[in-house]
């Protein structure tokens, strides 16, 4: 089936800056916004269409141009220094990556029919393509610096420019996707973006990657006590994703509820040797203090084809973040018919359906964590009642497959309405009267 009511096939270029479909989620840099673009490419080649995925090259040897599958490439952009750099301080190389990607387009045998960027420096080189190219864009921002600052504060290493450059490319842009309501509700209410030019689509999960598993087998395999009551933490370690109060929450479950609780932390950077780096080496020593190391597990980083494993083997997923754009872990497991307790935040507040699926709780706040928990502990049949709902409603609206399918329908009506103007314009008049200069952005 097609993704859109047109058969042509499309040309379409995704940029993700600092995000590549080819890295391994769990790392300080590479979480959520890695997962969509690779899934989102994925799911629209199997419909047809042709999809380039530009990212910047962060490691020597990379090839330029990556066959990643069928109808799927990955362009490594060489813009700044050959190794990781934190995306907080990628802006100064975002004309470079801007030049080189203009460059590419030029020298493809048909041009590209839209550009998807992620994130707001990739956004700039859509602006630039559309501006020189004449190619509709579309946005999906995966996070908002205003929100970001109001909940970080000084702690926020981005450039001011960033706001600046956001509200300008909701001005710009043919269309934003937003994740969520609450994404939404804040370009309106933060940014002053027209609702009429939002549209809303979600994050998803791959059926053929995630499903239930046998929690006895699954704790066999991970080498977890049968019997003890299991929560799992998992993704990327930043201070922001608030793994500090899934700590304290299980020190509390222990002192204050008399319960045997565990907590398994996957995620973040464990280097040679077992060092580990410096957010996993700041909670093992909150676990410390808490007394709670011994029952605390941190593994690290782990494949993708082994998540399933690690969430059926727990008893509860708990994702406590400050703030939360959307949150692709919650929808992972309810995947896997785990309960959810989750920060009412960002998209956690859409995915997760509070009394249904799981608990929604404020964020920092362990004591509400730790009180959901001994609920779900104390009542088996309720958590075994939440996770099989969060099962039939991650099949019922989050699906990659579905997902794609609405993003398509941001493309077609884009492309619908963008049609008359190309038409009208002249390739040299758009070139003529291009308005961004980077270097002042």
């Amino acid at each position: 089936m097609q993704l859109d009511d047109t058969p042509r096939m499309k040309r379409i270029a995704l940029i993700s800056d600092h995000a590549s479909p080819l890295a391994s989620p769990g790392s300080i840099d590479c979480g959520g916004q890695n997962v969509y673009v690779a899934h989102l490419a994925r799911e629209l080649a199997m419909s047809g269409h042709l999809v380039d995925v530009f990212t910047r090259r962060d490691a020597m040897g990379q090839k330029q141009l990556v066959r990643w599958r069928d109808n799927v490439r990955v362009v490594n952009v060489p813009a700044g220094p050959a190794h990781h750099v934190p995306k907080e301080q990628l802006l100064p190389h975002v004309q470079a990556f801007a030049r080189f990607t203009t460059r590419f387009a030029r020298q493809q045998p048909a041009p590209y029919d839209i550009v998807h960027a992620n994130f707001f420096m990739s956004g700039m080189v859509a602006q630039h393509l559309k501006q020189m190219l004449g190619i509709p864009f579309v946005i999906t921002f995966h996070a908002l610096g205003q929100v970001r600052r109001l909940a970080q504060g000084a702690d926020d290493a981005f450039p001011p420019a960033r706001m600046r450059i956001e509200s300008l490319l909701m001005q710009q842009a043919d269309r934003i996707i937003a994740e969520c309501a609450q994404d939404r509700l804040d370009m309106e209410q933060l940014y002053g973006a027209s609702p009429a030019r939002i549209a809303v689509a979600p994050c998803g999960f791959d059926p053929a990657e995630l499903w239930p598993q046998d929690q006895l087998e699954a704790r066999s395999v991970l080498g977890l006590a049968p019997g003890r009551f299991t929560v799992l933490q998992l993704g990327r370690m930043v201070p922001r994703k608030g793994v500090d109060t899934v700590i304290q929450a299980t020190a509390l479950l222990r002192s204050r509820y008399g319960i045997d609780a565990g907590l398994v932390v996957v995620g973040g950077d464990m280097h040679a040797g077992g060092r580990d780096g410096p957010e996993i080496a700041r909670l093992r020593a909150l676990a410390a203090r808490l007394g709670v190391l011994e029952h605390v597990r941190f593994v690290g980083q782990k494949p993708r084809a082994e998540l399933r494993t690690w969430y059926s083997a727990a008893d509860v997923f708990v994702t406590t973040p400050w703030y939360e754009p959307f949150g692709i872990t919650p929808v992972e497991a309810m995947a896997c018919a785990r309960p959810v307790v989750g920060s009412e935040v960002g998209g956690i507040k859409s995915t997760v359906v509070d009394g249904s699926t799981g608990f929604l709780v404020p964020s920092r706040d362990p004591q509400a964590v730790a009180e959901r928990l001994a609920t779900l502990q104390r009542n088996p049949g309720l958590a075994r009642s939440m996770g099989e709902a969060g099962l039939r409603r991650a099949y019922r609206h989050y699906t990659w497959r579905s997902v794609a399918e609405q993003v398509a329908a941001v493309y077609a009506a884009v492309l619908a309405e963008s049609q008359p103007e190309s038409q009208a314009e002249s390739q040299a008049d758009l070139q003529a009267r291009a308005a961004i200069n980077l270097t002042q952005t």
